[in-house]
């Protein structure tokens, strides 16, 4: 678990995902060497702050998005939300302006109710601030800030130690609206001809989805997939024997939605593992469900 602490403790909130960018293409090329198969590596302007790796003959991609929930310093010592955070008062936030190191707490405007800071000092206009990390791990949980998506991440890195042929994307503003699969995909359609998707991301715990049961393969968010290529990925789960769940919400979304809103023609499913204390610090996710989804991962990049 130490990679996924690290990848949890590197700030990268939508439309700031670059240090997370770099980190990823410096973890790439000391790892890729002992991969089973050398990927050609997509990155640079041309990408802006995404990442696509292609592996032999590909006929699945993997999209992981790398941003998080945060806030953007406005006025006043008022916050932005970026994404869908929690905003429990004393929530400790960090980040870094002109005049130094920031450290402060999250607070609420009484009149208003819209978060705050409460700080010692100004903090510039524009400033991104992020929970703090505080990663927490036992026998059985892995509990942090940004899991949702590190975790994501983490799967696709893993996939790549073993993986032959398919690709893996490294999307970007997810959390905040979206706006890279779109030229992601298409350029994926175009140049190699694959046109069906797995989302790595990360759901929820609720009455129908519980920690330790097993990743969530999902039939419908507030999008829903084409149905016979989720039963294609049923039924290769429940060949292989491996724990997974069936979720079905009728909102949330994920880059899905850029591929089914776009003008190729892209299956895709959502499938990961389930989260208690969504989008706050304290993300708690089930071991058995991460080694799960994993496993799923393996299996159907094998098969699909």
């Amino acid at each position: 678990m130490e990679l996924l602490r690290t990848l949890c403790q590197i700030p990268a909130p939508a439309g700031n995902e670059a240090a997370l960018t770099q980190f990823l293409l410096n973890y790439i090329q000391t790892a890729s060497p002992g991969w089973q198969t050398q990927p050609t590596v997509l990155a640079g302007e041309q990408w802006q702050d995404c990442i696509i790796l292609v592996f032999g003959q590909p006929r699945t991609a993997v999209f992981a998005h790398l941003d998080s929930i945060g806030f953007t310093v406005r006025y006043g010592r008022q916050l932005v939300r970026i994404g869908g955070p929690v905003l429990d008062e004393g929530i400790r936030l960090v980040g870094r302006d002109s005049q130094g190191e920031i450290d402060c707490t999250l607070g609420s405007d009484e009149e208003t109710g819209q978060p705050t800071y409460e700080f010692t000092r100004d903090i510039d206009r524009g400033t991104e601030l992020t929970y703090y990390c505080d990663f927490r791990e036992t026998d059985t949980t892995v509990q942090s800030c940004y899991l949702d998506n590190r975790l994501g991440v983490w799967n696709a890195l893993r996939l790549c130690e073993t993986l032959q042929d398919g690709i893996i994307v490294f999307s970007c503003w997810e959390e905040h609206g979206g706006g890279s699969v779109a030229y992601l995909a298409k350029h994926i359609y175009e140049t190699y001809g694959v046109r069906q998707a797995l989302i790595s991301d990360i759901t929820w715990v609720t009455e129908g989805v519980h920690a330790g049961q097993g990743v969530a393969i999902s039939l419908r968010d507030s999008l829903i997939p084409r149905r016979s290529y989720v039963e294609r990925i049923r039924r290769i789960a429940e060949a292989a024997g491996i724990p997974h769940q069936l979720e079905v919400e009728g909102s949330g979304g994920s880059d899905a939605k850029e591929l089914q809103h776009g003008a190729q023609p892209w299956d895709w499913c959502f499938i990961g593992a389930p989260e208690d204390n969504v989008h706050s610090p304290d993300e708690i996710v089930d071991k058995r469900d991460i080694a799960s989804m994993l496993a799923l991962y393996q299996e159907l990049m094998r098969q699909l």
